[in-house]
């Protein structure tokens, strides 16, 4: 009777169901922390380029409220960070010449307002910008 016993079920047959289930387990486990570090890593870079928009976009509104236009360049140390590095906005006002409308018709005192933000992060320097257009006498009676 012992003989057959064994002959249906082998030795080491179940240590061996058991090291593939663990094997199994192993790579389903890690894929999933694979996946879980890459969905944490989109949502960062979304949540800085979220941080870098609302930034342009404070930078480039304060620019559009300025009563009077006058072309320069002026650059800004902000105390907000991206990461641990402090973010500058440069602040670029340019009047447009020879600016037409769909009539044909000469466009004066129109300005080009373009904010760039530059910040270190990853070992180097990145950069974005945004750019609008605006009639100096706007806010003016």
């Amino acid at each position: 009777m012992r003989a057959t016993t064994q002959a249906n079920h082998p030795r080491g047959f179940l240590m061996m169901e058991v090291v593939l289930a663990l094997g199994i387990f192993a790579i389903a486990a890690t894929g999933f922390a694979v996946a879980i570090a890459r969905t944490s890593d989109a949502a960062q870079l979304s949540q800085r380029r979220m941080q870098i928009d609302r930034i342009l976009e404070s930078a480039l509104d304060e620019a559009l409220s300025l009563p009077v236009l006058e072309e320069g360049v002026e650059t800004v140390s902000l105390q907000e960070t991206i990461g641990d590095e402090a973010v500058e906005i440069d602040t670029k006002i340019e009047i447009l010449d020879e600016m037409e409308n769909m009539d044909g018709q000469l466009l004066q005192q129109m300005y080009r307002i373009e904010v760039t933000a530059h910040w270190f992060e990853s070992g180097e320097w990145q950069e974005e910008m945004a750019e609008t257009w605006r009639y100096g006498r706007l806010y003016q009676p």
